[in-house]
């Protein structure tokens, strides 16, 4: 699979939010100019995968959440700021739109929120990957390792058919734990995953170059130092 996941990437890895969209499906955002510039957390951005879309003030940081020692980055804040939210879907739009996506997949539960309009976007359909038992169909499951903990992913039997190509998209990348939980289901059901991407990326955690080793391509519009 490690070749096939590597095909009919773009060679650049900076994508501005202006790029015009050469797909003739997708359909842009608005952008309404923010009046929102929080003080929230500090990031570097030198890992980041584009020019500074000025969303990392919009990104709440929370000491101790869910447990002791853990700096949780909260994106709710983002995603109520208008512009930081079509800013951010528009990034993540430009930088997939020639890799000839199939559908999206987006992971529970900040990954439907970003996957959705990502999907409609690129006029392909949205797939959901969820926590075990919240799915009506029969599914097939994944175990993976988070950062505070374990969990369990599912997917339905029937969500991705054989040599689909197939996108993944969630909010943050931090063990990598999820995202390529994500990727076994996919490839289990015939799927081939085209990429990753999220919003954030916590490098010091290693979830990137975890999934970069087993040659998934991966996207982040930007990254937390130090985490």
């Amino acid at each position: 699979m490690t070749a096939a996941r590597r095909r009919g990437w773009p060679t650049s890895r900076s994508i501005s939010p202006a790029t015009t969209c050469r797909n003739a499906k997708i359909r842009r955002w608005s952008s309404p100019t923010s009046s929102c510039r929080r003080s929230c957390a500090v990031a570097d951005s030198k890992t980041a995968d584009t020019p500074d879309l000025g969303i990392v003030p919009l990104i709440r940081t929370i000491p101790d959440y869910p447990k002791p020692g853990i700096m949780f980055r909260d994106i709710t804040t983002l995603l109520r700021d208008a512009a930081g939210f079509a800013r951010t879907v528009d990034a993540l739009v430009a930088r997939y739109a020639d890799t000839g996506i199939d559908c999206v997949a987006g992971i529970e539960a900040r990954g439907f929120i970003l996957g959705g309009p990502v999907a409609r976007a690129l006029g392909v359909g949205f797939i959901p990957i969820r926590k075990r038992g919240k799915l009506p169909y029969k599914t097939i499951a994944h175990e993976y390792a988070l950062e505070y903990g374990t969990d369990v992913v599912e997917m339905h039997l029937d969500a991705v058919t054989a040599d689909q190509r197939v996108l993944v998209i969630d909010d943050l990348i931090a063990t990598g734990g999820t995202a390529e939980a994500a990727v076994q289901l996919i490839e289990k059901s015939g799927g081939m995953v085209v990429g990753c991407g999220f919003v954030i990326d916590l490098p010091d955690l290693g979830g990137r170059a975890k999934l970069e080793s087993q040659g998934i391509e991966t996207f982040a519009l930007c990254a937390f130092e130090g985490d």
